[in-house]
């Protein structure tokens, strides 16, 4: 086999075996890493609303906006 030269077939094969050395994660491990990611997303939605406040209130006071 020349070096480069893949048939479609050959290629196929080479994902396959590829893809049976991958430890796919299981069931539970899928579940605690999708909820462990909202919980992230939640945290970083939480912090980013309160520095914008923060910073609307600043922004606010120096222009003298908002009463």
């Amino acid at each position: 086999m020349a070096k480069g030269k893949t048939t479609p077939f050959e290629f196929l094969q080479q994902v396959r075996q590829e893809g049976s050395k991958v430890t796919w994660p299981t069931r539970k491990e899928t579940m605690v890493t999708t909820g462990m990611v909202f919980v992230m997303v939640l945290l970083a939605a939480l912090f980013f609303l309160i520095v914008d406040q923060i910073l609307r209130f600043g922004v606010g006071a120096v222009l003298g906006l908002g009463g």
